[in-house]
């Protein structure tokens, strides 16, 4: 007697959820422009921690002898 084969699905992740609930709410045009902001919002983030580490490497700079 052989077992049934077990099929294995992937459960849906929050952000996968938050995605297809978007889709359905949100036009094309309105998407592309969120995720785009969005993207802008993370490279504004990584170039004020690019700056900080700056900073504190000049800091360092100055204060050695």
């Amino acid at each position: 007697m052989q077992a049934a084969p077990v099929r294995a699905t992937a459960i849906p992740t929050f952000t996968d959820a938050l995605r297809a609930v978007e889709s359905l709410l949100m036009s094309s045009g309105q998407r592309t422009a969120r995720r785009n902001a969005w993207t802008s919002v993370l490279e504004d983030r990584r170039r004020a921690k690019d700056r900080v580490e700056a900073q504190r490497f000049l800091d360092q700079a100055a204060d050695r002898p």
